[in-house]
């Protein structure tokens, strides 16, 4: 078992959100690589698309208004697993 943060991004089958989450989790894995323990693409239904760390959800398209660009992911990640990182140009 490891100590490293887990991914989970819910998207819905209906809504063809696929391609849009494996985006997002190619994104995660390039910028974090060994730092997470695993990135999972859990498919739903209802319209929904969430991701979440640990089980604490860091976008939710419902409430969050829409879909995030990777910058927002990566920032909000960022600022649960290691606040100190910098992010490069994304924090500029």
């Amino acid at each position: 078992m490891t100590d490293r943060p887990r991914i989970t991004i819910r998207y819905c089958t209906g809504c063809n959100w696929l391609l849009r989450a494996a985006w997002i989790a190619q994104e995660l894995l390039q910028t974090f690589g060994e730092d997470l323990g695993e990135v999972a693409l859990v498919p739903g239904n209802g319209g929904i698309y969430e991701i979440a760390v640990d089980g604490h959800v860091i976008w939710d398209r419902k409430t969050d208004g829409g879909f995030p660009g990777p910058r927002d992911v990566k920032q909000r990640l960022r600022d649960i697993i290691a606040p100190e990182r910098d992010l490069g140009h994304l924090d500029r």
